[in-house]
């Protein structure tokens, strides 16, 4: 048994194309549909019950967090988030058991990785909120935003965290420049290849991967500009968006 459809990735802006990349290399038949919300992004500052409003629209790490549960009830596909795995991994690969986790306003607010890791390590957790602008302008490596990481990391490092876990599909664009920062001995955990292992493991369990032959068609779209999200999302993925192209589309209260 097989089933045509796509698997759908959401999220505020381009951070989920890291969850993307890691589905397309491990689940190479599997069309893949993308949508970042451009036009309202960004959702990590937001008050939860505003994103909690966004939910079945779309789903970015902080939209999980604050109504994954609603997502889950009312869809009629399997939906995978990204807290979970990410948790796994870190608990996984603690030397020490003391664990950081850095996210957005909302992702720690909620505490949704305190509550995952429960009481298998000592977890130490720090808002980001700066990261996720440098990103979406393309910028992974200025004197702004290193001094920027240097604040939110130092009192993690003081914490004595020998593991990172990136809370904000949008983080791992930053992995050159956080281990350099934190040094070669702080392993660093991105919930994107995690995730991914998980959507193979629901496809596979519930018989839905897609057929063998041919080549998957992903499509890309966003509530945004198309042309500024085209321009980031080709230095982040690559050719599968660059031969595609991508599409502006409307979502309901989008641009309210």
């Amino acid at each position: 048994m097989s089933d045509p459809r796509p698997i759908g990735v959401f999220d505020s802006g381009v951070g989920g194309l890291t969850v993307a990349r890691a589905i397309i290399d491990l689940l190479p038949h599997e069309p893949l549909l993308y949508l970042g919300d451009s036009a309202r992004f960004p959702y990590g500052s937001q008050p939860v019950e505003q994103i909690r409003r966004y939910a079945l629209e779309i789903a970015c790490n902080s939209i999980e967090v604050s109504a994954i549960g609603d997502i889950a009830v009312r869809a009629d596909i399997p939906v995978v988030g990204v807290v979970n795995p990410g948790s796994r991994a870190a608990i996984r690969a603690t030397r020490n058991g003391v664990v950081g986790v850095i996210g957005t306003d909302a992702t720690i607010a909620t505490g949704a990785y305190q509550r995952a890791m429960g009481s298998a390590v000592t977890l130490h957790a720090a808002a980001c909120p700066a990261f996720v602008d440098h990103v979406e302008r393309g910028d992974t490596s200025s004197a702004e935003l290193r001094s920027a990481a240097r604040g939110y990391l130092e009192p993690l490092m003081e914490a004595g965290i020998d593991t990172l876990v990136l809370g904000c599909t949008h983080y791992p664009l930053l992995s050159g420049l956080l281990q350099l920062e934190l040094g070669p001995d702080v392993v660093l955990v991105s919930s994107a290849e995690e995730t991914a292992k998980d959507v193979y493991g629901e496809l596979v369990s519930r018989e839905l991967l897609a057929p063998t032959e041919g080549r998957p068609v992903h499509e890309f779209v966003t509530t945004g500009d198309p042309d500024q999200f085209q321009r980031l999302a080709e230095g982040f993925l690559g050719p599968e968006v660059r031969d595609l192209g991508v599409e502006q589309v409307t979502l309901e209260g989008a641009w309210s």
